[in-house]
């Protein structure tokens, strides 16, 4: 196999600085933590009304039982009426990730 070697000069304008892949996702997780959502914070993230999101993520006992906070999970569920969900969100954001085909595979 043949190689060919060029020297290239890309010029990086003065407002913008090249980073590697990894640094990137390091400042986005950065920009999470001990950030925590509200239900409403999570209804823009994942673009559904939090009925949705009670019936096909919070309540099901396969998840509940990773997310609540009662089980050491990073969920607050509201005990009262009145009172607030709390997510943490990065823990939250990598849950999700994670089990994206398990949430929505039963949808079809």
């Amino acid at each position: 196999m043949q190689q060919l070697s060029v020297n290239l000069t890309i010029p990086i304008p003065s407002d913008s600085v090249l980073i590697s892949k990894v640094e990137l996702q390091e400042l986005k997780q950065q920009q999470l933590k001990g950030v925590y959502w509200t239900m409403k914070n999570l209804e823009v993230r994942i673009n559904r009304k939090h009925e949705w999101i009670k019936e096909n993520i919070l309540y099901p006992q396969k998840f509940k039982e990773v997310l609540d906070a009662d089980y050491g999970g990073f969920v607050y569920y509201p005990k009262t009426k009145g009172q607030s969900w709390s997510f943490h969100a990065l823990k939250m954001t990598d849950f999700l990730d994670k089990n994206f085909h398990h949430i929505f595979s039963h949808l079809q």
